[in-house]
This record gives structure tokens, C-alpha cells and sequence, in this order.
């Protein structure tokens, strides 16, 4: 299972518009740097759970949504941090992966939310059910870069 980092989006305030990065440091912890998550700034950081880390959107969804519902998003908009292409993200919960050199741990599905209807269109939540991505906890520290490789190999699905 592999796939390719498309693009990396990091959203500095709640609620407010995710900028595009070519390259982000990615902390255990913490999410990436510059995002609200990493701050503790987030809508939902008071809320208690996993995976606020790093959220993950698969470029082949939007697509899906886009045919079967007529929703357009701009990756930006999903409100996710990482646009992947080529790997199933739902079958990475529970499972260790990488990206680049920076493992990760697959934590439970990005449902869509109210909070994210508002943000962009009617329709969102019910055409995202179940595809609008992963949430996920940095394992290492490092460094993304768009174009970096996305692996989960059969050794790193066995340690956990």
C-alpha cells in the first residue's frame, strides 16, 4: 500500500483560512507547526480525544464527492492538513505509516461536521460521511514535504 503527499495546509486560527505549505515540521505531541491544532488554538482543542494532530484528506474523495453529490472543495477548504493520492486512508486506522521519513499512527475517521457545513457548503456532511479523511498522531519528528511518499509496510502494521 503507497501513495503521494499532493499538498500540506496548516490553518493558523480556527475557523480561519488554511494556507498552503510546500514543506512542514511535524512534532509528536503537537501536529505541525503553524497549524491551531499545534497551538492548542483549534475549535475542538478543549474537547477531549485523538488524532487533532494531523488530519489527512484523499484527493480521490473529493473527486468521488464531487461526481456523486456535485460538491466541489478545494483541498483547502476540507479543512484537512494533508492531501494525499493513491492509498486508502481508511485502512490505515490503527496502523502505523509514513510519510516522507515521519511515521505516523492512524487513529480513527475525520468525519465531517456541522462546524464544517458552515464553513463551506450545504451538503458537505452527508456527502462526506465515511470519506472525508483520517485523523492521525505523529510518531517522529520531521519534516513533510509535498511529493513525499506515503508507505505502511507490513513490518510497521505488525509492531503495534
Amino acid at each position: 500500500m503507497s501513495g503521494t503527499l499532493l499538498a500540506i495546509h496548516v490553518g493558523p486560527q480556527a475557523a480561519g483560512r488554511m494556507e498552503a505549505r510546500r514543506e512542514v515540521r511535524a512534532v509528536p505531541g503537537r501536529g505541525l507547526e503553524g497549524d491551531r491544532y499545534f497551538k492548542g488554538e483549534g475549535s475542538f482543542s478543549k474537547v477531549p480525544g485523538t488524532g487533532r494532530e494531523v488530519t489527512l484528506i484523499a484527493v480521490e474523495m473529493l473527486d468521488l464527492v464531487e461526481r456523486e453529490q456535485g460538491i466541489r472543495l478545494d483541498p483547502s477548504e476540507t479543512r484537512r492538513n494533508l492531501l494525499t493520492q493513491g492509498i486508502s486512508l481508511n485502512e490505515l486506522i490503527g496502523k502505523v505509516f509514513r510519510i516522507g521519513s515521519v511515521r505516523f499512527r492512524g487513529m480513527r475517521l475525520a468525519e465531517p461536521c456541522d462546524h464544517l457545513e458552515r464553513l463551506t457548503v450545504p451538503g458537505v456532511m452527508k456527502g462526506f460521511v465515511h470519506r472525508a479523511g483520517l485523523r492521525a498522531e505523529v510518531l517522529d519528528e520531521g519534516v513533510l514535504r509535498v511529493g513525499d511518499g506515503i508507505t505502511a509496510t507490513a513490518e510497521e502494521r505488525a509492531s503495534l
